[in-house]
């Protein structure tokens, strides 16, 4: 497994402006959340969806091929910074 945040750079009011997830081996979201300007959240993992967030439907490119886009600031981080973010989704606003 392994863990990312990407902070998404833009003025969109309906679009999350923070995104973690923890991939599989082949880069495929195993869950998912979501954290919009306004503060609310949404999250999801194959069997659950909350807040409009969905498992992507394909891999999630790599760190190098992220960072191409200047919109995106995408870091690994750890299980246990992964693990804090997802204990507090049930603060959904």
């Amino acid at each position: 497994m392994s863990y990312i945040s990407v902070q998404w750079l833009h003025e969109l009011p309906d679009e999350p402006v923070w995104l973690l997830s923890e991939l599989d081996e082949q880069r495929w979201e195993i869950r998912k959340i979501e954290i919009f300007r306004d503060g609310t959240k949404g999250y999801a993992t194959q069997d659950e969806e909350a807040g409009g967030t969905r498992p992507g439907e394909r891999p999630v490119p790599s760190l190098d091929e992220i960072a191409t886009d200047p919109q995106f600031i995408a870091r690994e981080i750890t299980k246990e910074e992964f693990e804090q973010a997802w204990d507090a989704r049930s603060s959904l606003q």
